[in-house]
């Protein structure tokens, strides 16, 4: 039954309150929102985009890119860009498997192992990224641009790339068989 000052047939807030869409266990972050201006007969016109890195926080990360003439729009546009690119990445102990260098464009990023309960040594797109990936000792450092967007490519760039011991030793037909320290 409707409420007593709703109309007999305004359903508007009946979506918001019955909505059947699951909760996304995905973590999003705005790593970037860039205002362009263009120069009209009346003024300025203003436009926005946004860079957002998307994460389940369990080895699955992705970005998105979205433009338009309202900021929160530009947001959504990049969310759901995010969510459609999400990749898997080999996390080992809460931490990657091996050393790596992600490239994209002009963005170079390095990304090192490090001991359990270092955190994240890294900023901006790059914290970002691996935040999102549900890393959590990692250091890394960006060597080339400092474009965000490259960043953010060349750390997921990286992050792809890793592989685990077990795939590495399965690709060269090995058999893998786990030291008597990582067992326990």
């Amino acid at each position: 039954m409707a409420p007593p000052n709703q109309r007999k047939g305004d359903r508007r807030n009946d979506r918001n309150r019955d909505s059947n869409e699951p909760k996304s266990d995905l973590t999003e972050k705005v790593v970037f929102i860039n205002r362009c201006a263009k120069v009209v007969k009346g003024g300025r016109r203003f436009s926005f985009s946004a860079l957002i890195v998307t994460g389940n926080k369990a080895g699955k990360v992705g970005y998105g890119f979205g433009k338009a003439n309202e900021v929160s729009e530009a947001i959504r546009k990049a969310s759901d860009a995010a969510k459609k690119d999400l990749g898997t990445v080999a996390v080992f102990n809460n931490t990657i498997p091996h050393e790596v260098i992600g490239e994209f464009g002009g963005g170079r990023v390095l990304l090192r192992p490090a001991s359990p309960g270092t955190g994240v040594i890294a900023g901006g797109g790059v914290r970002a990224v691996i935040e999102a990936a549900g890393i959590k000792d990692v250091l890394a450092k960006s060597l080339g641009s400092s474009n965000h967007a490259n960043v953010v490519k060349a750390t997921i760039d990286a992050l792809k790339s890793l592989r685990l011991r077990e795939e590495i030793y399965k690709i060269r037909g090995i058999a893998f068989k786990k030291p008597a320290a990582i067992e326990a």
